[in-house]
């Protein structure tokens, strides 16, 4: 059975599902007030993620406050939690990519 990833307005969802539709409902029945805003069948039936890509791999895993404050007013947006990081750390994009999304995983 495929795995796909579904992005809403406020959630990552991964979800086995026989096709689009199948993935949508699961996301429905799971949270049913989330507009789906994109979807993606994964290439393979595994999800893995990289400690290294997301710039955390080799070292104790240290929750970072002010990406926790950034996704918290952005309300779980990845994209504006970013935004808010750049500004109030001085950092460039990458390095704010790398602080937010980590701090997802670990779920913030």
């Amino acid at each position: 059975m495929p795995l796909f990833e579904v992005e809403t307005d406020s959630h990552i969802i991964i979800t086995w599902a026989s096709n689009n539709d199948e993935a949508t409902a699961a996301v429905a029945q799971a949270y049913p007030n989330d507009s789906v805003i994109r979807m993606t069948k994964r290439p393979r039936d595994t999800w893995v993620i990289s400690k290294a890509a997301l710039g955390i791999g080799g070292k104790e895993l240290d929750p970072c406050n002010t990406a926790r404050d950034c996704l918290s007013k952005a309300e779980g947006d990845k994209v504006h939690a970013i935004r808010l990081y750049m500004h109030e750390t001085g950092v460039d994009l990458e390095q704010a990519r790398k602080a937010v999304e980590s701090n997802m995983v670990m779920g913030w």
